[in-house]
């Protein structure tokens, strides 16, 4: 007696069916201690497995999930950034660059000193940085507190460090230095004693947001202290805001134009008009 359609004959090549069985045998789908090619077809037949073309992912969808590695990787977490990474691998839709972005990844996801920064940095143990600069000049920091940032696409090691020597900022910000990343090649990192900072140091700055910025802006969080419309001045907006380096600070505001003003403290509103001032003596014929 025949079980009349409930069999099918398949015809293979010898290689395809070593695969079908490598499938099975990886999804654990056994006839015994055998790999079961019929399991693994009744599987995708009830829709238990998902066979589909992996070419169905938008570009926004990429890009949010590589958006998402990134994050990881900057928080420290690197073994789930490279899940993340290997994921996107198996995708089609990536671009070439992405893809050899990601391959480099994932060959080299982190320098082993920069593994134990984020180390430091969960478990807020200060620790000691050296390392040799692109120009070859040799740095050394005692850093009681950091993060990693992003800025400008680029990730930095903002920290607080006890050496001040050679820092350009304002005194009151000396201590707070930005690291580029990716400009260390080797770094020596070893835990020093000392009381981890509760962050970086900071001061208000006041600014007058004029014309259609005034009603474009939107708070920066974690950063803005005050955003409301200045009670004297009709149609200005006063924002005053923390501020750890006056590097970044100016670098994002100098795009604001002649509508923002920095009102105060005195010592940023100078440097920052004299900052303009050698702008505009390099356009003076």
């Amino acid at each position: 007696m025949t079980r009349k359609g409930r069999s099918i004959t398949l015809s293979l090549e010898e290689s395809d069916k070593s695969q079908l069985e490598a499938i099975a045998l990886e999804l654990g789908m056994m006839w015994g201690d055998e790999p079961n090619i019929s399991r693994l077809i009744k599987a995708i037949a009830r829709r238990h497995l998902t066979v589909f073309p992996n070419n169905d992912w938008s570009r926004d969808r990429i890009n949010t999930l590589n958006k998402a590695r990134n994050l990881l990787v900057d928080g420290g977490y690197l073994e789930d950034a490279l899940v993340l990474a290997h994921l996107l691998l198996e995708r089609s839709e990536l671009t070439l660059p992405l893809r050899q972005e990601l391959e480099q990844f994932v060959a080299k996801p982190a320098a082993p000193w920069r593994m134990e920064i984020d180390r430091y940095i969960r478990q807020q143990q200060p620790f000691q940085l050296a390392y040799q600069d692109a120009a070859e000049r040799v740095w050394n920091f005692t850093i009681s507190f950091a993060i990693v940032a992003q800025h400008e696409e680029r990730q930095y090691l903002d920290c607080w460090c006890r050496e001040t020597e050679g820092n350009q900022d304002l005194s009151a910000l000396a201590h707070n230095w930005s690291l580029r990343i990716d400009r260390i090649a080797d770094a020596a990192v070893s835990p020093v004693k000392g009381r981890w900072q509760g962050g970086l140091d900071s001061i208000a700055v006041e600014m007058h947001l004029l014309r259609g910025l005034a009603f474009a802006y939107r708070t920066k969080n974690g950063a803005d202290e005050v955003n409301e419309w200045h009670p004297n001045l009709p149609q200005v907006r006063r924002v005053v805001r923390r501020v750890a380096n006056t590097f970044w600070f100016f670098r994002e505001i100098r795009r604001y134009g002649k509508d923002c003003i920095i009102v105060s403290p005195e010592d940023v509103r100078d440097r920052f008009k004299q900052e303009l001032l050698e702008m505009v003596e390099q356009y003076d014929p």
